[in-house]
């Protein structure tokens, strides 16, 4: 979603500029760098080679990253057997969370867990290093417009005590 700061004073605890546009997501939702994220890291994963997980394809392989190292399997109500005959009363099935369906939460936890494990099994290569790379540098950029608006919020109340 794109956003048009109109006037001073309508968004509180960012600083943002009138006349500036901004992309907004959705705070509880995951973020559209958290989706390229983890797509890039199972992707470098996948071709490092250093996983011992038995798969028969990338999708296969994503899969089961999704249910080790993420928020795995959701339950449901199913009217329809294993098998594919009909169940009157119903049972209780499960199937692999959607990535779409993850919350922002999950997500960071998720690739925490994938970095971790690619830490663990010796993974490194130059896209691993350039995905870490490009992690930190949004970090520091996050970093530096916080420390940016703690030290507005300084200034304007260091101005309010000052003035009569």
């Amino acid at each position: 979603m794109k956003i048009l700061v109109t006037g001073p004073g309508e968004f509180s605890g960012d600083t943002l500029k009138v006349g500036k546009y901004y992309n907004a997501e959705l705070a509880d939702e995951g973020t559209d760098r958290q989706n390229k994220t983890f797509h890039a890291l199972i992707q470098c994963y996948w071709t490092s080679g250093c996983h011992s997980y038995e798969v028969k394809s990338f999708e296969h392989f994503r899969a089961l990253m999704k249910l080790y190292l993420g928020a795995g399997t959701e339950k449901y109500w199913s009217l329809v057997n294993d098998d594919g005959t009909k169940c009157p009363n119903g049972r209780i099935a499960y199937r692999l969370k959607s990535w779409a369906d993850y919350t922002k939460k999950e997500r960071q936890l998720t690739i925490d867990n994938i970095i971790n494990e690619m830490f663990l099994v010796g993974v490194s290569n130059k896209r691993f290093d350039e995905i870490l790379q490009g992690m930190e540098d949004k970090q520091a950029e996050r970093d530096a417009l916080l420390a940016e608006e703690a030290e507005l919020i300084e200034i304007e109340k260091a101005e309010k005590e000052l003035s009569p």
